[in-house]
């Protein structure tokens, strides 16, 4: 049984036609996993150069792009829930991914403004990014957390 925090379904019978139909459904569940490999490349690149001092260029340019690819995602994610809930972010089912969203956007920014107002050095660019990481790896788990309950909760009702 679900808790009963989760007993309310997570999108009604509409809401779940919307999301069904939905172009951006499918364009989310591109941009998703492209993000993620992006993550775990930039990862691997940017520990690399914490590690051995080599490879700030590309570690920085992998850590530009994982940015770039966080903000398609989140204005194509909020046009998604628009289309499905009818606002553009904090659906009541999303509330709480969509505020660490937030968070990881912040930190994000944060990079971009250090490495462009050349505010830190390349090694605090380099934690900053690993703080971004770290506060994405936890938001992608809400979201992937979120996803089950919904796929649960289907089962529940059919």
């Amino acid at each position: 049984m679900l808790p009963s925090s989760q007993r309310q379904p997570l999108y009604t019978p509409a809401q779940r036609a919307r999301r069904d139909a939905s172009v951006w459904t499918l364009i989310q569940g591109i941009l998703a996993p492209v993000q993620f490999v992006i993550f775990l490349v930039s990862l691997v690149l940017v520990v690399r150069y914490l590690a051995t001092g080599e490879g700030y260029d590309i570690a920085t340019g992998s850590v530009v792009l994982k940015t770039c690819a966080l903000y398609l995602i989140m204005v194509t994610g909020a046009i998604w829930e628009k289309v499905v809930f009818g606002q553009y972010l904090f659906a009541p089912g999303f509330f709480w991914e969509d505020v660490f969203s937030f968070v990881v956007i912040t930190l994000h920014t944060l990079y971009l403004y250090g490495l462009f107002a050349g505010t830190m050095t390349p090694w605090a660019l380099m934690m900053v990014a690993l703080a971004a990481y770290a506060a994405y790896v936890i938001n992608a788990g809400q979201f992937i957390w979120k996803l089950r309950i919904a796929r649960l909760q289907s089962q529940v009702l059919a």
